[in-house]
């Protein structure tokens, strides 16, 4: 027991927490326990987690902001190669930190986890070469069921490491690049997200 650490309201936001498991090394390599429900459940996170999913990114690669509308997911996340920044934005209507985000590289060196209850928007940005990005989530995905914002909407203003460009006033990737010149690189659809006031027209 006691395999982890666990920092919560990371940022002032309530319910985003930071992970970091115990690492037992020595010369030969390390061993550490990826999930314990366990430790969980004593540090006050009760979640039940019905699916994992893993991607591979390569460098300049910017998935999200993504979420899902009518079945949220909470998602623990964390990096198995490489680096990338990690952002969640809070949408919970009534939240006193509504449209606040908070950032966190996650790198396969640090071994940091990042909790993300429902009710945020999720995205990042693969900084090493490539990048194997894994997560666990308390629901399914449902298809069509995806929202998105856009990654660079002004009035969020996520500060997106290492990222040069200038907003036009639409989350279209041209123009942007990292600072050693690698292009950002969105799928199709992520180019297309409105911002936070025209995604959410209460």
């Amino acid at each position: 027991m006691g395999q982890i650490k666990v920092e919560k309201n990371v940022g002032g936001i309530e319910g985003l927490c930071v992970i970091e498991p115990a690492v037992h090394g020595d010369a030969r390599g390390y061993f550490m326990e990826t999930y314990s429900q366990r430790d969980m459940e004593e540090n006050g996170i009760h979640i039940q987690f019905v699916q994992d999913n893993q991607s591979m990114s390569s460098k300049g690669v910017l998935r999200g902001l993504h979420f899902q509308k009518q079945y949220p997911q909470t998602k623990l996340v964390r990096v198995i190669k490489g680096s990338v920044f990690d952002v969640a934005v809070d949408l919970r209507s009534g939240s006193e930190s509504y449209g606040k985000w908070y950032g966190i590289e996650l790198t396969e060196e640090n071994k940091k986890q990042f909790l993300i209850p429902r009710g945020f928007a999720h995205g990042f940005l693969v900084l090493s070469d490539t990048a194997e990005f894994c997560y666990k989530c308390d629901d399914f995905y449902h298809p069509n069921d995806e929202g998105g914002m856009a990654w660079n909407d002004p009035e969020i203003g996520i500060e997106w490491p290492k990222v040069k460009g200038e907003y036009r006033g639409s989350a279209d990737a041209e123009g942007y690049t990292l600072e050693d010149g690698t292009a950002l690189n969105l799928s199709d659809k992520d180019q297309k997200w409105l911002g936070l006031k025209d995604t959410f027209k209460f």
